[in-house]
């Protein structure tokens, strides 16, 4: 696969969720923070994020937030402070009002924590009104997926904890037909929508991402070259993820490196074949480049050196089979490029600090609890 999808395949955990919501009047809502990631679209009218520890983000329609490191946040219909974001609902007792038979209570705002339940209010539309339905109306796609955090790709850790992808003309096309394919398929029963909506949302999470990679803020430094020289910084053998020198571009590594011809193409090899036995000479030819060019580029913007890019990469590919699958060792191991499940114990006991025996039962009895 390709590394966008592989740093997503490597996280994801079992199915995504998703709700519409329509509410009118004064109203805000809670949402905890999560493990995993959470997403919003504006589908009509209008409203405000505030993330915690984070500045006020207004919301218009059209609009999608993607919130990559599941920060908690207050959804709200007018700008607040931190003092009244603590009186806003749970967002769990909005769901509860839009389900079918919500229980009746008397109209009230939905903006206090000691305030009445949220109710149905009876106007028209695919989905009843929560609150007061003579006002301006916002109608959102709230949705989450759930990932593990433990294995994220540095591509997702480099995320800033809110994405917001305004809606403009011409913009992000292929995210704004997801948008509307997933808010047609919540808004009916359809046949088959059980496996639609899921797939849906997990397309919706690539275009996200490909907003975010694509904007003009993330892509600075990015393109056909990378425009490092032979002076360029270079880490040492054992330097983590986005800790050599400056920033490759104003948004960040990732995005600098996936639009650098050179690097992106050694990162496609690598993922597309991670079990084979790559040696710097044969990803540099593969890429075109010498074996110097390579290493100089590749550290530069990634982080780290092709070869313990790929180490990493193995092993972070190992622990998502052994939570996804129940293959063997020695199947995992050789997918991921060891010879033997003692080659693959041995190097998984150095990244992850537990044996994949050990990790595979902790992984089970913890996504089992919920």
């Amino acid at each position: 696969m390709d590394v966008v999808s592989d740093a997503i395949a490597a996280v994801r955990i079992g199915r995504p969720s998703s709700n519409r919501l329509r509410v009118g009047g004064a109203w805000s809502a809670r949402i905890p923070a999560y493990e995993g990631a959470g997403f919003h679209v504006v589908l009509e009218g209008g409203c405000w994020l505030l993330p915690d520890g984070g500045e006020l983000v207004r919301l218009g329609a059209g609009d999608a937030v993607l919130l990559p490191h599941g920060t908690g946040h207050v959804l709200a219909s007018a700008p607040l402070d931190r003092d009244a974001a603590g009186l806003a609902v749970p967002i769990e007792r909005l769901l509860a009002a839009a389900r079918p038979t919500p229980p009746p209570a008397p109209e009230g705002p939905l903006d206090g924590a000691t305030g009445p339940l949220p109710v149905l209010d009876g106007a028209t539309g695919p989905l009843p009104v929560l609150g007061a339905a003579s006002g301006p109306i916002t109608e959102l796609l709230c949705g989450k997926y759930r990932l593990e955090h433990s294995r994220s790709h540095p591509l997702m850790l480099e995320l800033p904890d809110v994405v917001h992808l305004p809606n403009r003309v011409g913009a992000h096309p292929q995210l704004r037909a997801a948008v509307d394919l997933l808010g047609g398929e919540l808004a009916v029963e359809g046949a088959g929508g059980a496996l639609a909506v899921p797939s849906l949302i997990d397309l919706l999470l690539v275009y996200m991402l490909r907003a975010w990679l694509a904007s003009p803020r993330t892509a600075a430094g990015a393109g056909g070259g990378s425009g490092l020289g032979a002076d360029a910084p270079v880490a040492g053998p054992g330097a983590e993820f986005g800790a050599v020198g400056a920033e490759p571009g104003a948004g960040g590594r990732w995005p600098a490196a996936l639009g650098d011809r050179v690097v992106a193409g050694a990162l496609r090899a690598l993922h597309e074949d991670p079990a084979r036995g790559w040696s710097v000479e044969e990803l540099a030819a593969s890429a075109g480049v010498s074996r110097a060019t390579l290493t100089r580029r590749f550290t530069a913007l990634v982080g780290r050196a092709p070869m313990a890019y790929l180490a990493w990469w193995r092993m972070t590919r190992a622990a998502a089979l052994l939570q996804q699958t129940a293959d063997p060792l020695d199947v995992i191991a050789r997918r991921v490029g060891y010879a033997t499940p003692y080659a693959l114990s041995h190097a998984f006991s150095r990244q992850f600090g537990t044996t994949p025996g050990r990790y595979r039962d902790r992984m089970a009895a913890h996504f089992a609890d919920g």
